[in-house]
């Protein structure tokens, strides 16, 4: 096994996870992990693939700076700082079976599986739960799925429910500001080791969908799903509004 001391004075040691698009390391503290972001794209529950360098850095450097924004508005987060252009430090967590999905207007899934319009604005935030197995393609559930089958308890859907408002609140501000809308996003929840209720994973092109509010432009990962070209390049525009947000 190899082993390296990073920035943050921690040893990064055994890969303890492999992901579509993060690694997940051991550290010689046993309540943190490092989380390193790949050039991997995955579509369709990975049946569409690609290497794309320099991806891995975009993420980290706009999931970073995402999450930072959301712990100065006090958002519990297992995220901890950047390590580099690559890696997280992070809190290690036991994540919940379950995606979070919240939708402001329609499309994707959503539209396929409803029949529904695409580019509706939704009176309200939908939020959906999907339960977390590749095999099974994350299929839909409902709360009561999640309660009977001890995925999560009342107060865990309680709380989940809170927190994802919550951002999506936050995250709507922020892009409206940068002349993006936030069209839905997925998050993920863990709990650290005291039993406190994270946000976790990642919040980025990958796991959300932006559209540039004047000509409406794909700036995610649909750009990748729907053959749209320029995948990068959308990427890097999102950092350099967030980045020059910063300034």
């Amino acid at each position: 096994m190899t082993s390296s001391t990073d920035s943050s004075g921690l040893t990064q040691g055994e890969m303890i996870y492999e992901g579509k698009a993060k690694r997940l390391y051991n550290t010689d503290n046993p309540e943190r992990t490092i989380i390193e972001y790949k050039d991997s794209f995955t579509a369709f529950n990975g049946e569409k693939r690609a290497e794309m360098s320099g991806k891995g850095r975009l993420n980290n450097l706009i999931s970073s700076n995402i999450f930072e924004y959301l712990a100065d508005n006090d958002v519990p987060l297992h995220y901890i700082e950047r390590i580099d252009e690559n890696r997280q430090l992070a809190v290690k967590v036991k994540i919940f079976p379950l995606e979070v999905v919240m939708r402001n207007i329609t499309t994707g899934s959503l539209c396929k599986r409803l029949g529904v319009q695409e580019g509706l604005h939704l009176q309200r935030p939908l939020l959906e739960f999907y339960y977390k197995d590749d095999a099974l393609g994350d299929p839909i559930v409902t709360e009561d799925h999640a309660l009977l089958f001890g995925w999560a308890t009342e107060e865990d859907l309680f709380q989940i429910k809170r927190i994802t408002l919550r951002v999506n609140d936050l995250l709507r501000n922020l892009f409206s500001s940068l002349g993006i809308v936030l069209v839905d996003f997925k998050l993920e929840f863990g709990r650290d080791a005291a039993g406190n209720l994270l946000l976790s994973d990642e919040i980025s092109p990958d796991t959300c969908r932006f559209w540039d509010s004047s000509t409406g432009d794909r700036l995610d990962k649909d750009r990748f799903r729907k053959d749209l070209g320029d995948v990068l390049g959308a990427y890097e525009e999102i950092w350099r509004r967030l980045s020059e947000r910063k300034k």
